[in-house]
C-alpha cells in the first residue's frame, strides 16, 4: 500500500474515532434509542453503498475526469491554471447541492432517499445510511455532475475526500464549543445546519440542502438557522415515525406506499 494511501487512512480513522468521542462527551441532542444496534444497522446499509460506489461510480467518474483533463472540457478546465482544482470541487459541490434538492422534490427520488431520513436518531452513522439503490438512481446525475464540472482525476478525488469528511461531521451528534457552530456555518455545512435538514416537519426539512459549502443554501434563499436543536425531532411523519427502524424494512421502504409528507 502506498504511504500516501495509508497516511490518509490513518486520519481518516483518526478524524471518525475523534467524531465519536465528541459525540459522547459533548451531544448536541438527545437520543431515544441504543446506539449501537442503530450504527450497526447504519454501517451495514452504508457497506452496500460503498461496494457500488467503488466497484462502480468511481471508475466511470474518474475515466469522466481524465476525459475533462485531456479535452480541456467543462468547467473547471475553462478557468486560469491555477484555479482549476479549486473550481473543480467547488463545481462539483454545487451539483451535489441541485441533486440533493432534487431527491427531496421529485418523488421517485425521495422513495430512495428517506431511507436517509427515517434513522430516528441522528448521529455520524447517519451520514452512510443509504439506500444501495439510491447510488444506482443517482448514478446518471453523477456522470453528468463530473462531465460539466470540468473536475480533473484529481479535484474529483480531492472532492471525495472533503465530501465524505464534510459528511460525517455534520450528520455528527457533537455540540461545538461558544459559537464555533455558528462561525463555521458562514462557510461549511454544521452539525446544527443539518440537523434542521433532517427534522420530521417538512417546513424544516426542505432547507439546508447543502453536503459541503453552506452558500450554496444562502445563494439560493434555502439557508434555515431555526429551530433550536433541542426543539427538532429527528425522522419522518409517517408508518417509521419515532421507530428504529430494522434494515429489512428500510430496504423495503422504497418499494412501499410513500405517505404525504408533513
Amino acid at each position: 500500500m502506498k504511504s500516501g494511501k495509508l497516511a490518509m487512512m490513518v486520519a481518516a480513522g483518526a478524524v471518525v474515532g475523534g467524531i465519536l468521542l465528541a459525540e459522547r462527551k459533548r451531544p448536541l441532542r438527545h437520543q431515544d434509542k441504543p446506539a449501537i444496534p442503530r450504527n450497526l444497522r447504519n454501517a451495514a446499509l452504508g457497506a452496500g453503498c460503498a461496494v457500488f460506489v467503488a466497484a462502480v461510480e468511481e471508475p466511470l467518474t474518474q475515466a469522466i475526469a481524465r476525459g475533462n483533463l485531456a479535452g480541456k472540457r467543462g468547467f473547471a478546465q475553462k478557468l486560469p491554471r491555477p484555479l482549476r482544482l479549486i473550481g473543480g470541487i467547488a463545481a462539483m459541490d454545487y451539483g451535489f447541492y441541485w441533486w440533493h434538492v432534487a431527491t427531496h422534490k421529485v418523488p421517485f427520488l425521495w422513495r430512495f432517499h428517506r431511507v436517509h431520513h427515517i434513522d430516528p436518531d441522528m448521529d455520524a452513522s447517519t451520514a452512510v445510511r443509504f439506500h444501495p439503490l439510491d447510488m444506482l438512481v443517482s448514478l446518471p446525475w453523477r456522470l453528468v455532475q463530473v462531465r460539466l464540472s470540468g473536475a480533473s482525476p484529481k479535484s474529483l478525488r480531492w472532492w471525495r475526500n472533503f465530501f465524505n469528511f464534510s459528511i460525517l461531521f455534520h450528520h455528527s451528534n457533537m455540540k461545538l464549543p461558544g459559537r464555533t457552530d455558528e462561525t463555521l456555518a458562514k462557510v461549511l455545512t454544521t452539525p446544527e445546519m443539518h440537523g434542521i435538514h433532517h427534522s420530521s416537519i417538512k417546513a424544516e426539512r426542505d432547507s439546508n440542502y447543502t453536503s459541503g459549502l453552506s452558500f450554496w443554501d444562502r445563494l439560493h434563499g434555502t439557508y434555515r438557522s431555526s429551530p433550536p436543536q433541542d426543539e427538532i425531532d429527528i425522522g419522518v411523519y409517517e408508518q417509521f415515525s419515532g421507530n428504529d427502524v430494522p434494515i429489512d424494512q428500510s430496504l423495503g421502504a422504497p418499494f412501499r406506499e410513500v405517505p404525504r409528507q408533513r
